[in-house]
């Protein structure tokens, strides 16, 4: 009942996106259409206008929408030939590009077309002489379905254009720039209402918006997309965080390591990385005309290291372990935040090297170190576990190297540790990466859209590949097994779901100012700057504002920026050798010694000092 319900919606969602295509036409009979697909809550469709448009248009291009659907227009698809789509379309580009496309690369799929671009590949898997085209009214598109049967199947009022915003055709940079209309739709008003309000809500505590308004980073132009810049605030609370983990690792016998920032080709073509990553990769060549990568993952450098430090199998378990920057390229125009950037992206990265009868163990006390820490700090409650699987008879087949029967056991070892942990599972085919299945930690953010928040897996690959090995029990040289794991994913992308989830009410053991000390006058300041001494000595994170704005307009100010604890002192306090003590969210709890307020705070944050 449940994919029915799912699938009706995506079918109202991919009609409303050709209703959009027809009524666009309508404002501008010279508009050439790209395409419009169903994407979560709703469905875009892209356009190259023959003159710019706003969003003060798209109430407008919602009244055709809806007149259309009045209509009860039918969606009616047939097939029809090359020859005949190409005449159909012949004044538009964009579509007659997509039909060379179906032609040339026998396939009827985009996404099919798509990869085999991608790949270079060009040999037709069976040859096609027609596309498929659905009508609606007087309005044609190319589109393999699917399709409500009718208008009337659409509340009018249960759909929205929500923005406009730019995107490349075929989201390649070398290609025209085109006007992306963003609509999300619902079957009932209540359903589109409850959204608009919880984006309204997710708009208000983006991390973006939280992250300029808290100064906790920017994103500069002049640096470039992709490229965020950590303010004081954002880098104190990154530093708390790789102290917290490495503190925590190091007493379970991880050994901490450090790499360059770039490597010789000879690395990632030994690992195997530039066969199934090198678009992601940054090139760069030495005067010496020796070619190098900027760093995307640390494991080729940590497997150079186990190399060097380990012979038998004595020598097992290794975990290497390091905050290390890496960076990836990421088409600029989906570049977001600090969730999606080129760099820095600094990984609370390690990888565990061990002999398979130990794998279970050790994968098992990596869950065990998660599970301890998403406990302590106490801000992600509904998160679920992926098991992230190849799909060997899908597209995405040559993204997975090795053997299926190895992909198999390692896959089964993973299940058999969750089923001991007594966790829930879903599974993810073809979400693996290349060298072995992963145990993903998925949660949803404010949008409602999953992520991935952290990630376990288990290599059977690159260690044959890169000719890692050890000497058994039995005098035998064997490839040991790799768990590749970052408990709290990358630092950066960590705080801006911190950021989200909290909305901005970080907790006091990670908010960069724990407390501000506020001289009701001028002549309570020494006062207030021998408390701050004190403060600081025992390493905890207060400021001191001084009295030249009135003590309302600082207290205002304290609370906008979210700080924890405001510690007002005047003539009263000075005389009792007391401070007035507000914490956010439990109100004024009055006059209290510097005794004590050490205490509280060292209480509230014993766990991450």
């Amino acid at each position: 009942m449940k994919k029915n319900k799912e699938t009706k919606l995506k079918n109202i969602r991919h009609s409303l996106a050709h209703l959009l295509a027809k009524a666009a036409i309508k404002i501008d009979p010279e508009v050439k259409l790209g395409i419009g697909p169903v994407i979560e809550n709703g469905f875009y469709y892209d356009f190259l206008f023959s003159k710019k448009i706003s969003e003060e248009k798209l109430p407008i291009i919602e009244n055709y929408i809806k007149e259309d659907i009045k209509e009860n227009l039918s969606f009616k698809g047939e097939k029809i030939s090359i020859l005949e789509a190409k005449r159909i379309f012949k004044n538009q580009p964009f579509k007659l590009e997509l039909i060379r496309d179906l032609e040339k690369y026998g396939s009827t799929n985009f996404d099919d077309i798509e990869i085999n671009i991608k790949q270079g590949k060009s040999k037709k898997k069976k040859k096609i002489d027609y596309v498929t085209v659905y009508r609606t009214g007087d309005f044609i598109d190319l589109c393999r379905g699917g399709h409500i049967k009718n208008t009337s199947e659409i509340n009018p009022n249960a759909f929205k254009l929500t923005k406009i915003a730019g995107a490349y055709w075929r989201g390649s940079e070398k290609n025209p720039m085109l006007t992306r209309i963003y609509g999300v739709a619902f079957e009932t008003e209540k359903e589109l209402n409850d959204y608009l309000e919880k984006l309204q809500l997710a708009e208000k505590y983006n991390h973006r918006i939280l992250g300029e308004k808290l100064k906790i980073f920017l994103i500069s132009e002049e640096v470039g997309k992709g490229f965020p810049l950590l303010l004081p605030k954002g880098e104190t609370i990154k530093n708390i965080l790789i102290n917290y983990l490495r503190d925590k690792e190091e007493r379970k016998g991880y050994l901490y390591v450090s790499t360059p920032h770039l490597a010789s080709s000879r690395l990632y073509q030994k690992s195997g990385h530039l066969n199934y990553y090198s678009e992601n990769m940054f090139r760069v060549t030495d005067p010496e005309g020796e070619e190098y990568f900027v760093k995307p993952m640390n494991c080729p450098h940590h497997h150079m290291i186990y190399q060097y430090l380990v012979r038998s199998y004595r020598d097992l378990p290794l975990k290497l372990a390091e905050p290390g920057s890496v960076y990836r390229f990421e088409k600029s125009g989906e570049t977001y935040g600090l969730m999606r950037v080129r760099g820095p992206i600094t990984q609370n990265d390690a990888h565990i090297y061990t002999d398979q009868k130990n794998l279970e163990k050790e994968f098992e006390e990596v869950i065990d170190l998660f599970l301890e820490v998403f406990t302590e700090i106490k801000i992600f409650k509904n998160y679920w576990f992926r098991l992230s699987l190849p799909d060997f008879t899908g597209k995405n087949r040559e993204k997975f190297g090795g053997e299926i029967k190895v992909w198999q056991w390692a896959s089964k070892a993973i299940n058999q540790v969750v089923k001991n942990k007594g966790l829930d599972l879903v599974q993810g085919v073809g979400e693996a990466a290349f060298y072995g299945p992963k145990l993903d930690i998925q949660i949803k953010n404010i949008y409602g859209r999953e992520e991935t928040l952290a990630t376990i897996q288990v290599d059977i690959l690159v260690p044959q590949k890169m000719n890692l090995f050890y000497i058994d029990s039995q005098n035998k040289y064997k490839n040991p097994i790799v768990i590749h794991r970052a408990i709290i994913g990358s630092y950066e992308r960590f705080i801006g779901f911190v950021l989200e989830t909290t909305y901005g009410d970080l907790p006091l053991w990670l908010s960069p100012i724990q407390g501000v000390i506020l001289p009701v006058k001028e002549k309570n300041e020494n006062y207030a700057f021998k408390n701050l001494k004190v403060l600081r000595e025992n390493k905890l994170r207060v400021e001191l504002w001084n009295s030249e704005d009135t003590l309302s307009k600082r207290i205002l100010k304290a609370e906008s920026e979210k700080i924890p604890l405001i510690l007002i002192v005047g003539d009263r306090e000075e005389k009792n050798k007391t401070l007035s003590l507000r914490v956010r969210k439990k109100g004024d709890l009055g006059e209290r010694d510097l005794a004590y307020i050490v205490k509280f705070i060292y209480e509230e944050t014993s766990k991450f000092n």
